[in-house]
């Protein structure tokens, strides 16, 4: 691994990687947040005011953690994509530009408004501003995901050959992009997903920590077995959840897919490993066995027409093939895309990790849905399992996020790599992107100095979330009933930072 391509597509995998391993758990705490304030509103039960700032606590460890590599990110698009930078910086520029100065001091200004406002806001307002802060993180998603969509299929824009570079012609097709309208419901749905499947495993692991009133000794017994019961409430609160946003990321991957095989008919072929075109009735790879360089098959075992139904919408649609599609590409671009990677004329992308993870993507998160389905049926009607499925809960519990934070890894990767060789489809190649000036040595540098100032954020990370996991929810304190104007009693008082 010693040429500048090869180690800046490794330096993006690691930074972008990381980076989104924060993104959906930060969206989707601002929502859980909000949603346990809104419960504690209404029904005046003190746990669920415990619980919202217990996962305030952790949302805030996560959302300065992301924001640091978030920024990381940026520094290498500069260093190491340059050309990449250059070409769509007049298309990006819009949306990003919006992202940063509307959606992201949205989020800032009312998340500081809600940690200093405990007792000076009323309670209704207080509990606004982390609706504001969640809307903050929707519209945030969605002009980053608006550029990435534009990455995936290229429209409103025009190519000037002068400076060679895309410039902007029609903003608004490039915020609705249908691959963008594809992308946004599935990728929110998943934070939702992941965040809900994060709340179960902590509460789930809390649970186990000590046994119940019912299986501890007298003598044992302490104010943290007390808490049990609003451990497993939160825990089927967070099921609920993760089943409504499993249903609905299925239902939208549905329709991504189909757009897919419509706009990037090569990524779906490769994530099936479908060599043939399939004329109809194609067949889904439920598992493939081929050569070591992915490009012939010599097991599988497949479910009739589900692929076509997948990529078209019936099942005797008609699903392209790598070979035919390669033919295609070659006749519409050229011979050379301009890829070391890639041989002359060849326009495929990865087989065995296109593959592998489109499936590890689907599979990791029909288990998280799953494992919420689980929670709520053990814990019907009241029942608090006891003996081993008594056990076994807690345990499934503490395995989903794990397995949902593994699966928007596993999709992301799916997404960029399944588009190779291209960075902008049937525009730019990911070779012609990459900085012309910067030495091999460079990069290695900042590869090396990256993953290691995320080695140390990691820790950071997991070391702060431990310390606040272990010490669970701070015992009830009765807030203060705020009104705007304050009263004669505390006028004069600071404002406090409530964590």
């Amino acid at each position: 691994m010693d040429s500048v391509l090869e180690l800046a597509r490794w330096q993006f995998g690691i930074v972008t990687v990381y980076h989104f391993l924060f993104v959906p758990l930060t969206v989707g705490l601002t929502m859980l947040v909000a949603v346990l304030e809104t419960i504690w509103l209404r029904t005046k039960n003190p746990e669920w005011l415990r619980l919202t700032k217990f996962f305030a606590k952790l949302f805030l460890i996560n959302f300065a953690l992301g924001v640091v590599t978030g920024i990381v990110q940026e520094f290498q698009f500069g260093m190491t994509w340059s050309d990449y930078s250059r070409f769509v910086g007049d298309v990006f520029g819009a949306p990003l530009a919006i992202e940063a100065l509307l959606a992201f001091f949205l989020e800032s200004t009312f998340l500081g408004l809600w940690i200093f406002g405990w007792d000076k806001l009323p309670r209704a307002l207080h509990n606004a501003c982390m609706w504001i802060v969640h809307l903050g993180t929707l519209a945030s998603s969605w002009f980053i995901l608006a550029a990435n969509s534009w990455m995936q299929h290229p429209v409103g824009y025009k190519f000037n050959e002068v400076t060679g570079r895309a410039e902007l012609t029609d903003f608004w097709a490039v915020m609705f992009n249908k691959v963008q309208l594809g992308t946004f419901p599935h990728v929110i749905l998943a934070a939702y997903l992941t965040s809900a499947a994060f709340m179960l495993g902590i509460l789930g692991w809390l649970y186990l920590r000590r046994p119940g009133p019912a299986e501890a000794e007298p003598e044992a017994m302490d104010t943290a077995n007390d808490d049990r019961p609003m451990y497993r409430r939160g825990m089927v609160l967070a099921a609920w959840i993760m089943v409504f946003s499993g249903v609905g990321v299925a239902v939208s991957g549905d329709i991504q897919g189909k757009i897919m095989t419509e706009v990037q008919p090569m990524k779906m072929a490769a994530a099936e490993a479908l060599w043939e075109t399939s004329d109809s009735c194609a067949p889904f790879s439920v598992l493939t066995i081929g050569t070591r360089d992915g490009k012939h098959e010599k097991w599988a075992l497949e479910v009739p027409c589900v692929l076509s139904f997948l990529g078209t919408g019936t099942f005797d649609g008609k699903v392209e093939g790598i070979y035919d599609l390669q033919e295609k590409y070659r006749e519409t671009y050229g011979a050379a895309p301009g890829a070391t990677y890639y041989s002359p004329g060849d326009y495929t992308p990865n087989i065995p990790v296109t593959y592998w993870t489109f499936r590890w993507m689907m599979g990791l998160g029909v288990v998280g849905g799953l494992v919420g389905l689980a929670v709520l049926w053990l814990t019907r009607r009241g029942r608090t399992p006891t003996g081993f499925v008594g056990r076994v809960l807690p345990a499934l519990a503490i395995s989903a996020p794990v397995m949902v934070l593994l699966g928007n890894s596993m999709g992301w990767i799916f997404t960029e790599m399944g588009r190779q060789p291209w960075v902008v489809f049937g525009v730019l190649t990911t070779a012609n992107g990459v900085s012309p000036g910067v030495e091999p040595w460079e990069v290695w540098m900042s590869l090396l100095g990256f993953t290691a100032l995320y080695a140390v954020l990691a820790v950071i990370e997991v070391g702060l979330l431990m310390k606040y996991v272990k010490k669970a929810p701070d015992p009830f304190v009765e807030p203060p009933s705020p009104s705007l104007r304050g009263s004669d009693s505390d006028a004069d008082e600071p404002m406090n930072f409530a964590y």
